[in-house]
């Protein structure tokens, strides 16, 4: 544990950017935690008069079209945009894990039929293929999660699959079978343990791509739906303001967008320099 702990911080000391997405990550984090407790309006509240107002003392991030607290907004969706990407990225991570470490522990037909599968998966533009899947199924928050989660599957099953088919006749893979451990105790407590550490780092790149996903969902109006406060929605209400000045409607929620993104994929980076023990010093 020691150990680890000193390559972590050799590792970033020497690259400030991943301490820096690191905190910021966990500062979003936070602010999905609290963000609702502390917003200083009601997210859904609409006060007429004061629609349209630029950022000020009181309206930190001005007011929208219906006079609603563009900051309380902000702060609110960070907990819906979160909670979509994170719940898509764990669903898909852990099935896709468990049928590419299987199917590459067995191998012969059932890994090759798989493996076609992926690829066709793969095939298409996977928004375009988000969008096909909210469109059918109905563009609720449980739906948005499913059609995130199957377009980030091919990635895990690919990895895992890759990663076992290179490790199952290893000899400690050997030593374990011959020890009386059946195959799926030999996957689940032998394979997958030396497979997770590289695959945490895929983790964080898709949380960054989940939530743009699901933002882009909602910014053409296939995912959460209005007066829901998130931040695709946010953006698509504002850009119909941008050409009357009214710049605070996109750029706030967009800013927030972005950070999130840029965390969670510098993010991603850095946890591959930390757990690649080709690192270790």
């Amino acid at each position: 544990m020691s150990a680890t702990l000193r390559h972590t911080g050799y590792i970033l000391r020497g690259n400030p950017v991943t301490l820096v997405a690191g905190c910021g990550a966990a500062l979003l984090v936070l602010i999905a935690i609290i963000g609702p407790s502390i917003a200083p309006y009601g997210p859904t509240v609409s006060n007429v008069p004061q629609a349209l107002q630029p950022p000020s003392a009181s309206h930190w991030f001005g007011t929208d079209q219906l006079g609603r607290d563009v900051f309380s907004r902000v702060l609110v969706a960070t907990r819906l945009d979160l909670a979509i990407a994170a719940s898509a990225v764990s669903l898909s991570f852990v099935l896709g894990a468990m049928i590419g470490a299987f199917c590459g522990y067995a191998g012969g037909r059932l890994d090759r039929w798989v493996g076609r599968f992926v690829d066709v998966l793969m095939a298409f533009p996977l928004f375009v293929l988000a969008m096909a899947l909210v469109a059918a199924l109905g563009n609720r928050v449980e739906n948005i999660i499913y059609a995130t989660a199957i377009i980030n599957l091919p990635f895990y099953i690919r990895f895992a699959r890759a990663e076992v088919n290179v490790r199952r006749n290893s000899g400690w893979v050997e030593a374990a079978r011959a020890s009386g451990n059946s195959h799926v105790r030999v996957v689940l407590l032998f394979l997958l343990p030396n497979v997770l550490p590289a695959m945490a780092v895929q983790i964080s790149l898709n949380l960054g791509w989940a939530i743009l996903n699901a933002a882009g969902l909602s910014f053409l109006g296939l995912g959460v739906q209005a007066p829901t406060p998130e931040w695709g929605i946010m953006v698509a209400e504002g850009a119909r303001f941008i050409t009357t000045g009214k710049w605070w409607l996109v750029v706030f929620p967009g800013a927030a967008l972005m950070s999130a993104v840029l965390c969670f994929n510098l993010l991603g980076d850095g946890l591959r320099d930390i757990l690649d023990p080709r690192m270790r010093t």
